[in-house]
């Protein structure tokens, strides 16, 4: 027998929400992101046996599954059929799926990393996030300003695409490595990424820590910047090197310095093993935010890796 549960019950558990939910999309991404609800995952019925261990790797947590609402092909029953079996315990359907919950008068949102974005876009209202137009990056670098332009997507983003002389260094890493490619402090630096959200979480975090250079997002990425009718440029490997001990002294007391002004708190083993312990009454997700190739290297076991910048871009999945 399949749980429904009707869109204004799921609406009140959102506005109200006081215990895990897991919402899963079953449908194709592409149609996903035509209109989904807000704080969904994509789980795509072709790959839900891969996907949901990662995202919701407790079998009794709740989850409500759902699709467009086609009662001659509902994706979310067979989804539903398929996690009954490998063990889940805790399994509604959206009754109506997408249609239901239009009709009921619930918002849709387009578009992926929705949440991830709309952080972003806070932190630019908020923080008055400086940025510079493609076509102003262009006049400064014609006019032979001292710069530095730093990509801070993954490197398997960026040699698919990359601005002119830009230098790959991850989100999570730029802190690390940014006396490295800019120890002038007159040099000006600025961010890309693929479009916003990125650029803006870098660019923000160097102002944070007090960065003496003058720092930039480049306003839509890599996409304005073809969308602007510049070139782009394939398949390079320019990645800024690793920190002096100087440079990582430096980056380690300004990074501890911003730490202590957000107040992140931090735990230590014994606390890790208690909620390892107590992972049948609540999820546990352990991310290491290391590059891929640190990641491989050794890791924690039961780790996922999710490599800093991108868990910005990326929360929902």
């Amino acid at each position: 027998m399949t749980n429904r549960i009707h869109p204004k019950v799921l609406k009140g558990q959102l506005d109200n929400l006081l215990h895990e939910l897991a919402i899963l999309d079953v449908r194709e991404q592409g149609v996903f992101a035509q209109g989904h609800l807000l704080f969904a995952s994509n789980t795509p019925l072709s790959r839900l046996e891969i996907e949901v261990p990662r995202l919701v790797p407790r079998r009794s947590s709740p989850i409500v599954l759902y699709g467009d609402g086609n009662e001659r092909e509902d994706l979310a029953l067979r989804a539903n059929e398929l996690l009954n079996h490998f063990g889940y315990s805790n399994v509604s359907t959206l009754e109506g799926g997408v249609r239901g919950w239009r009709k009921a008068g619930y918002e849709l949102f387009s578009g992926i990393n929705v949440p991830s974005k709309a952080f972003g876009e806070f932190i630019e209202e908020t923080c008055h996030t400086p940025n510079i137009t493609s076509a102003d990056l262009v006049n400064l670098r014609k006019t032979g300003t001292d710069m530095v332009i730093l990509d801070s997507r993954p490197a398997s983003e960026f040699q698919r695409m990359s601005l002119p002389d830009a230098i790959n260094v991850p989100g999570a890493e730029l802190i690390y490595r940014i006396r490295e490619v800019a120890p002038n402090p007159d040099t000006l630096v600025v961010v890309n990424c693929a479009g916003r959200t990125r650029s803006i979480i870098g660019a923000q975090s160097l102002i944070n820590i007090g960065l003496e250079n003058k720092v930039l997002a480049l306003k839509n990425g890599t996409m304005g910047w073809h969308l602007a009718g510049f070139e782009l440029e394939n398949g390079k490997d320019r990645r800024a090197p690793k920190p002096t001990q100087k440079n990582l002294a430096w980056a380690q007391n300004v990074t501890q310095q911003l730490a202590e002004r957000a107040g992140v708190q931090y735990i230590d083993w014994e606390t890790l093993s208690l909620w390892r312990n107590e992972s049948e009454a609540h999820t546990l997700y352990l991310l290491d935010v290391r590059s891929p190739e640190e990641y491989e290297c050794g890791h924690l076991p039961n780790s996922q890796n999710a490599p800093g910048g991108q868990l910005v871009q990326a929360t929902d999945t």
